[in-house]
């Protein structure tokens, strides 16, 4: 028993092991420092420029010092301390700027080779041959993977004589000086191209530790639907009786049971979402997220979930799979208890796959690693209640009995997944703009499906799981009323009225094109997928264009449109900006268009995605998604050439 454990040990640590050790060999950037030009020889007093270069293996890049915070680990550059050396400052060749799909923030970075110049002024004491070290500390990126941040020297050697010759190095146009602070950098000697435009980053976006506690909840409210919760007592008492030898033996038996098993349920769901990852790609998840095909799939899929739920009939794998896998599992050891874990993850499956869907789309709309993260803590939140009851067995006497209870969650749950299932086919309707689910159905479909599970929990929706004559009790009676105050809230939906953050949710109003604006007020600076038409009337009126590429089946460009653009200060700044909406998840030619012209000019796909420009299609300004911070957003709008927020008047004479 013994022998096999530490096998089974063995082979999951050399498993484990082999992507660190190959990341260990991966060295995709060496670095040389070498005097301009040769030139060695500098007088005490004076400046001697040297050439830090950076060569880069293909299909692998380098983040710029000057990339915004909140992404990758930037390129930090520094002179070790020499007593012949006053002062030094670095200075940066043009980077490529563009929306990295890994970070979902504008990076710059380089590919191939990166020269960097150091500027370095001698001390008046300086003499002899001082051997001068750059350090440099990076990180470098490939399109599927960032490796560890790696820290590294180079040396080279100047020769300080009285009298030497002043350099007459001049510094190419392009490059910029890197502050000390890592902020902004400024012109640096020589001919400097027209400024960047600006970028503003969304500060209030969606964190990665606030969906990640989100889907541990979700792991753990998975623990109370029918198909898992009758298995707590059952599995826990398995790992009771692995316990053997002396007390503590017995102890430490049975939390190892416990801790493998729950290795097999995170194996799996983790292993799901690194296949969601492997699927989507760094750049599918916007046509993976606005697919008709996909959406379609997940709606009907979620269509036969909801009924089962609802007792039309029992969701099943196949028999066969699950027989040769229990059959595995009772051979013993810590390999039979990992495929314990392996199958009951898949017999619950019928009750955690509606919860699982809507994790996994939501994660995959959002950073590259956010599905397999996501899964991994919603394992973690499955998995933990089994280990903590093998630890403390005594505490398994106190959960709640198997009833009646059970079955109300399972008809709840079905409700609730016919619900989001009328998300997915909304996405369908929209981008292929077929207006059959009108935001005035969708309302209504949901005011009822919504307030079916109130009805059901006060007895008076005859369904299994509630008997007829059966006490309302307080905590079924507030779950039920929270059902209808959530149903009833939707109803000014219906008449036009504002639903706050749900508007994200729910298809725009028919009779609305921008901001919440009606058809008959439609401004006359508004276009749809007309960006020519618009930069004319640009030009025309002397404004700037606000370019806004948007999507149909879009959940953030949607409220940005209904609780952003309606406030008075941001449709204040409108009102000096011709408006252009782009569309790029559709199916017609438009689409297409729009979509290749945002991945061309601005390296991404991602939306929202707004930019400002001028008649002459020159970027003023970017903002690459949802905000709710409006002092930010209207910073952006009123943006002009040089960063100022003068006049357009002023601005573009």
């Amino acid at each position: 028993m013994q022998n096999r454990g530490r096998a089974f040990a063995s082979i999951v640590f050399t498993v484990l092991s082999v992507p660190a050790l190959c990341a260990a060999k991966e060295d995709p950037v060496q670095w040389t420092l070498t005097p301009i030009s040769g030139n060695t020889q500098v007088a005490p007093s004076h400046k001697v420029y040297l050439d830090l270069t950076a060569i880069i293996q293909p299909g692998w890049h380098l983040y710029s010092p000057t990339t915004p915070p909140g992404g990758p680990i930037i390129t930090t550059i520094r002179l070790m301390e020499n007593p012949a050396v006053a002062s030094y400052r670095v200075l940066r060749p043009q980077p490529v700027r563009k929306l990295d799909p890994n970070f979902q923030i504008d990076t710059e970075t380089y590919s191939g080779a990166a020269r960097f110049i150091l500027e370095v002024e001698t001390s008046p004491s300086a003499s002899g041959a001082p051997q001068l070290q750059a350090k440099v500390r990076y990180q470098v990126c490939s399109d599927v993977k960032c490796l560890p941040p790696v820290s590294k020297t180079a040396s080279a050697a100047i020769q300080i004589v009285n009298g030497a010759p002043a350099s007459n190095f001049n510094v190419p146009g392009g490059y910029a000086l890197v502050p000390a602070s890592g902020g902004a950098a400024s012109a640096a000697a020589g001919n400097q191209p027209a400024p960047p435009p600006t970028n503003f980053a969304a500060s209030s976006s969606q964190g990665l530790l606030p969906f990640l506690l989100t889907a541990f909840g979700f792991g753990l409210a998975a623990l109370f639907t029918p198909c898992v919760f009758p298995m707590i007592p059952i599995t826990v008492s398995f790992f009771l009786n692995q316990r053997s030898g002396t007390a503590d033996q017995a102890k430490r038996g049975g939390w190892v049971q416990a801790l493998i098993f729950c290795v097999g349920i995170v194996v799996l769901f983790t292993g799901l979402g690194f296949l969601v990852t492997a699927i989507a790609g760094p750049f599918g998840v916007v046509q993976l997220g606005s697919s008709p095909w996909v959406n379609g799939f997940i709606a009907a899929v979620f269509f036969v979930f909801g009924l089962s739920l609802l007792g039309a009939f029992e969701l099943r794998l196949p028999s066969g799979l699950l027989t040769k896998l229990n059959s595995a599992s009772q051979g013993g050891g810590y390999a039979g208890t990992l495929l314990m874990g392996l199958t009951f993850s898949l017999t619950s499956f019928a009750c955690i796959g509606p919860i699982v869907g809507p994790l996994l789309i939501a994660s995959v709309q959002q950073k590259g690693a956010q599905p397999v993260l996501g899964m991994l803590a919603f394992a973690t939140g499955l998995a933990a209640p089994f280990f903590l009851l093998a630890l403390f067995p005594s505490y398994l006497q106190k959960l709640p009995r198997s009833g009646a209870w059970m079955m109300r969650v399972k008809v709840v749950l079905g409700f609730i997944v016919l619900a989001v299932m009328l998300k997915y086919l909304s996405n369908v309707d929209q981008v292929l703009q077929t207006h059959w689910l009108s935001r005035e159905r969708f309302l209504a479909a949901w005011i009822v499906l919504f307030a079916l599970p109130g009805l059901y929990l006060l007895g008076l929706l005859p369904m299994e799981g509630i008997k007829r004559d059966e006490r309302l009790g307080v905590s079924r009676a507030l779950i039920a009323a929270l059902f209808l105050i959530f149903s009833i809230s939707l109803v000014p939906g219906l008449f036009g009225g504002k639903l706050g953050d749900l508007d994200a949710f729910v298809p725009e109003a028919s009779t609305s094109v921008f901001g919440g604006v009606q058809a008959q007020a439609v401004p006359a600076n508004y276009f749809k997928n007309e960006l020519d038409l618009a930069l004319t009337t640009a030009r025309q009126q002397n404004k700037l264009v606000l370019v806004n590429f948007t999507g149909y089946a879009c959940t953030n460009c949607h409220w940005m449109k209904a609780n952003m653009f309606p406030r008075p200060e941001i449709q204040a700044a409108l009102k000096d900006l011709v408006i252009v909406d782009l569309y790029t998840d559709g199916t017609d030619a438009e689409s297409e268009k729009n979509q290749k012209l945002e991945d061309q000019k601005f390296g991404t796909v991602s939306i929202p995605f707004y930019a400002i420009m001028d008649p002459d299609q020159h970027v003023i300004a970017t903002f690459p998604q949802l905000t709710r911070n409006t002092r930010e957003f209207q910073s952006f709008l009123e943006t002009r050439p040089g960063g100022s927020k003068n006049t357009q008047t002023a601005m573009l004479r």
